[in-house]
């Protein structure tokens, strides 16, 4: 039975960063440090590991932040399991623990980023967190060493997961997801791997019109509120935004 508990010691921390190169394939320069680790346990943040055993098998660091007008709340910087522990619920176990974490602490919202090209990611954190998308961020990490990018700028949505949210607790609660009047779609091909990695030129045209999209759509206050997967696309579902939370 995997375990999920926070990590403390130094030889944790080690092997988290270790993980990075695992799961991403990144180069040390990429690498999260180990006193990244470290200074987040001390200012606020999170750190949780989740085991097999003994094995380390995923972790989840997550930092302060500060909105304008000071309201506080979570960046969660990083989550990552390895290969071999996918799609058992390892994931959504360390997010539960983190948003548990966050509760007792006061926090109402945990921010963080993700690839929209990975249909599966985009799934998992609106359909089965609850959390929504108002935001785009053109390359912000600038073209990295991991094998999972593909050469291609890293644009990333901002996923906002309000996690006492009526949303949040229905769904979690075992409700079907609530979804307001869909007015628009945003598509994004299942092949869209492959094609990162033997047709890049063609990959790159995807990117840039999913990124016209949403940039276009979030100008004009929409949200993105649901995800749909059909034989040969992923699908994102937007609505007006309502400023619910």
């Amino acid at each position: 039975m995997t375990e999920v508990r926070p990590l403390s010691t130094l030889e944790e921390f080690t092997t988290a960063v270790r993980l990075q190169k695992e799961i991403w394939g990144f180069e040390d320069l990429e690498l999260l440090p180990l006193r990244l680790f470290v200074v987040a346990t001390k200012v606020g943040g999170l750190c949780w590991g989740a085991f097999d055993g003994d094995r380390m098998i995923g972790f989840c660091i997550a930092i302060p932040g500060l909105k304008p007008g000071g309201r506080t709340y979570w960046h969660s910087h990083m989550m990552g399991v390895v290969a071999e522990h996918r799609n058992t619920g390892v994931g959504r176990a360390l997010k539960l623990r983190q948003r548990e974490d966050a509760i007792e602490r006061g926090i109402e919202l945990i921010e963080w980023t993700f690839d929209p090209l990975e249909i599966k990611n985009a799934y998992f954190n609106i359909e089965r967190l609850g959390a929504v998308v108002r935001r785009y961020v053109l390359n912000q990490y600038g073209t990295t060493t991991s094998h999972l990018h593909g050469d291609l700028p890293t644009d990333r949505c901002v996923a906002e997961w309000w996690i006492s949210s009526p949303r949040v607790n229905g769904l979690l609660s075992g409700a079907p997801l609530e979804r307001p009047h869909i007015e628009t779609r945003i598509e994004v091909p299942f092949d869209i791997e492959v094609l990162r990695k033997r047709e890049a030129a063609r990959a790159r045209e995807i990117q840039r019109r999913v990124s016209q999209e949403f940039v276009s759509h979030f100008h004009n206050g929409l949200l993105v509120a649901g995800v749909e997967r059909t034989r040969r696309a992923g699908v994102y579902l937007l609505a007006r935004d309502e400023e619910e939370r």
